[in-house]
């Protein structure tokens, strides 16, 4: 039964502009390795996810593929839902911000703020980055700092919260670790940026209409990091009336843990907490530290990214994997099992690699060479083997199960004669001393404990699985296969000995796993003979192990391989899958940025995507460069100055190259602004004039990763005979374009040549792989 402690944890809730990859899986999978660790514990835990489901970005992508938002976000959403529930993920609940609940409890949120003058109304002029939602401090017509996308200028009348006035609080209960944010990378980023002085917040919107309405005044909206940051309260009942949602607030109020990227780390360390602060009002009988105890959450705790070719995953590079990729792979090697407990068995996998591979709060890298080689040499050949082996030679040897328990310790497994083991009552980790005397350490239980409190899973992994090592040594050295051919007394008591001393270590082993490999522990409890491995979690059978829980006269289940080897094959299957599926999505795919002949016209009959244009409200979606591992794209929300709302030039209608004979007038750039455009090899393999554009050639190119559609100002000096086949050079990570109804996705890099300026494609007289980037 839970204790009267609760745990209450979240995960950041997932923007649905694009369907899940395994970044986000990774932040759900610690997450419900927390929840697990827990509940074991006896702690009343409920663990919360969701999506992120408003915003013009979803505006904008819904109506590129000609329907309501609300069937785009249902649609997305879903993804999200489907995968946690194929992967056994136990989340207690999952929020949508677009459900009823939720826009009650916004809309609350956003009266009482008012309630307390914690809101005010003014005008903003400046950039804004639709891309990740957020305002930048950049020049009109400059792309944003983070993703590299084109700003828009936008100038609306918007509420605006009062953040200037929390610095000095949010610093001082960070200092204290009243509100706890890790890793200390993070917390020393969030406590200069509060130090360096807050700005006032705009948190509603007027541009576009997606969104929750500000109460009493809906020709606005309220902003999408107000709106998503809620969830976490609306999930447990905020905003109702109803006496068994007040009941649970009470209960589970406030979050134990938010699980957040490192990349919307501000958004919960800064905003987050001073909208919490504000929500005190000025007669409340709470002083304003009781407040901030009953209100604010203890503890943010920030994961890195997954680099896949070095690079973070996201969709414009064509690097993103799919976690259903991997679960069809792995589940291939269990083909006589249901297809869902393919997905469990496959599930411990991914889960396995990215605890013990990725320290917790770091980048990490993945691979699918690297994820067949962990498995192949932890799961199939350290614990597998060691279960199966084990187990095997009891079956044999003890069917009827063993007549006493032994007592044993494997530190370092040191034999008199062959055949005994040093005794004492549990196994201890840690190094010897100076002296070469070994000091007396904390059990392997206390230090994985302690491992999983400070979020250090690969050091909680690496101590389990050096336990293994250690057991399968002691196998090793006592040989327990030559002592079941022997038949006197001494050898059969040895023999009961070694075996019933690694198989009660697996049985500690399995219990410190089940919050990482649910499915391959239950599978290792039922053939020990131990039954259901959920039910001993309930019942803290898994918590505070003793040696000699392994009962006398405990038959093993029936026996069955746990981890089959993976063979190499497995990496190109996954790695042709994720090919087919770039190729499939690209084909798909009706929008790609644009290289345009000219500045779009108003017979084009749709918004200018113009960095100087005016705010835009409903067109084409933007594919996001910068899609994180994990929560919103958003990046930042502080309110920039607000400088002049100029103009900016028309784009070229093909590389920005100035004639030969001209001495360059253009300033110079860092190093830091040269590495941000990524040129890449592509081939042309398609080229056709566009009616009525006697400008423009439509281009298919192949970058080696993917298809994409250009437009291009060269029909005057190019027939589309002269170019198929052509490898050419292509700025890849330009941002969207549309004009005359279509859309394209990158820049052809030419020089201009002789007085009229004729571009002069560059190109390659030697072979060399599509996709190539340029350094």
């Amino acid at each position: 039964m839970p204790s009267d402690k609760k745990f209450y944890l979240t995960t950041p809730i997932y923007y649905v502009n694009a369907r899940p990859h395994i970044g986000h899986a990774y932040s759900t999978i610690v997450a419900d390795v927390i929840a697990r660790r827990h509940r074991l514990l006896g702690d009343d835990t409920y663990f919360l996810t969701g999506t992120d489901e408003h915003g013009q970005k979803i505006e904008r992508s819904a109506a590129a593929a000609g329907i309501p938002p609300q069937q785009f976000a249902d649609q997305v959403s879903k993804t999200f839902s489907d995968l946690w529930k194929r992967m056994g993920i136990t989340n207690d609940d999952f929020i949508r911000t677009t459900e009823p609940r939720h826009k009650q409890g916004v809309q609350k949120l956003f009266a009482e703020l008012q309630a307390n003058d914690a809101i005010y109304t003014d005008t903003y002029t400046g950039q804004y980055c639709v891309s990740d939602e957020a305002y930048v401090e950049v020049g009109p017509g400059e792309p944003c700092p983070d993703c590299g996308n084109i700003t828009e200028t936008i100038s609306e009348s918007n509420y605006y919260f009062k953040l200037s006035a929390y610095g000095e609080r949010i610093a001082a209960r960070i200092e204290s670790n009243e509100l706890l944010i890790q890793p200390d990378s993070r917390r020393n980023e969030i406590l200069s940026f509060v130090r360096g002085g807050l700005k006032d917040l705009s948190i509603s919107r007027t541009s576009f209409k997606w969104g929750i309405p500000v109460p009493g005044d809906e020709s606005h909206v309220i902003y999408v990091w107000l709106d998503a940051l809620a969830n976490y309260m609306t999930a447990v009942g905020y905003g109702s009336d109803k006496p068994e949602d007040i009941a649970k607030f009470e209960r589970y109020w406030p979050a134990d843990l938010h699980l957040v990227g490192k990349e919307i780390i501000r958004f919960h360390c800064v905003y987050w907490p001073a909208f919490l602060m504000a929500l005190r009002p000025a007669n409340s009988p709470l002083t304003e530290a009781e407040w901030n105890d009953k209100w604010l959450p203890k503890s943010i705790v920030a994961n890195g990214w997954l680099l896949f070719e070095e690079s973070k995953m996201s969709k414009s590079r064509g690097n993103v994997v799919r976690t259903e990729t991997i679960l069809d792979a792995f589940g291939s090697l269990k083909p006589d099992l249901p297809k869902a407990e393919q997905d469990l068995f496959a599930t411990d996998v991914l889960r396995y690699f990215l605890l013990r591979e990725i320290p917790f709060g770091q980048d990490g890298s993945f691979s699918f060479d690297a994820l067949v080689q962990r498995y192949n040499s932890d799961l199939a050949n350290g614990y597998g083997n060691l279960v199966s082996r084990t187990l095997t030679l009891i079956q044999t040897s003890f069917p009827e199960g063993f007549s006493q328990i032994h007592s044993a310790r494997f530190s370092s497994v040191t034999v008199a004669d062959g055949l005994q083991s040093v005794l004492t009552d549990q196994w201890y980790v840690g190094e010897p001393n100076d002296t070469g005397a070994e000091e007396k350490q904390e059990t392997l239980e206390a230090s994985v404990s302690r491992r999983f409190a400070n979020h250090d899973y690969l050091l909680a992994v690496r101590e389990i699985f050096s336990f293994i090592g250690q057991i399968d040594g002691h196998m090793s050295v006592n040989a327990p296969w030559k002592l079941a051919k022997q038949h006197d007394e001494a050898s059969r008591s040895a023999l009961e000995s070694v075996l019933y001393a690694s198989e009660e270590s697996i049985r500690i082993i399995t219990a410190l796993l089940y919050p990482i490999l649910p499915y391959a522990t239950a599978q290792v409890w039922s053939q020990l003979g131990l039954g259901d491995i959920e039910a001993a979690a309930r019942n803290g059978e898994l918590k505070d192990l003793k040696w000699g829980g392994l009962k006398p006269g405990t038959k093993l289940g029936p026996l069955a391989p746990i981890f089959p080897r993976a063979p190499k094959e497995l990496i190109q299957a996954m790695i042709a899958t994720e090919e087919n599926n770039a190729q499939a999505a690209a084909a798909a795919k009706t929008q790609t940025s644009i290289i345009d002949e000219a500045a779009p016209t108003a017979e084009e009959n749709h918004p200018s995507t113009h960095p100087g244009a005016g705010p835009r409200t409903a067109i084409f979606s933007s594919d996001n460069p910068a899609t994180h591992v994990a929560g919103s794209a958003a990046l930042s929300t502080e309110r920039p100055g607000t400088p002049p709302h100029t103009e900016a030039p028309a784009s070229a209608p093909f590389a920005n190259a100035a004639a030969a004979s001209d001495i360059p007038d253009t300033p110079q750039i860092a190093i830091d602004d040269f590495v941000k455009i990524d040129l890449r090899v592509a081939k042309i393999l398609v080229a056709e004039r566009i009616p009525k554009a006697d400008k423009l050639l439509r281009l298919e190119v192949d970058l080696g990763y993917e298809k994409r559609q250009i437009l291009s100002g060269i029909a005057e000096w190019y027939t589309p005979e002269d170019l198929i086949g052509r490898n050419i050079v292509v700025i890849a990570n330009l941002a969207p374009r549309k004009m005359r109804g279509l859309e394209s996705h990158g820049m052809l890099l030419a020089a201009s040549h002789g007085e009229n300026g004729k571009p002069v494609l560059a190109t390659f007289g030697e072979d060399i792989a599509l996709g190539s980037r340029l350094r």
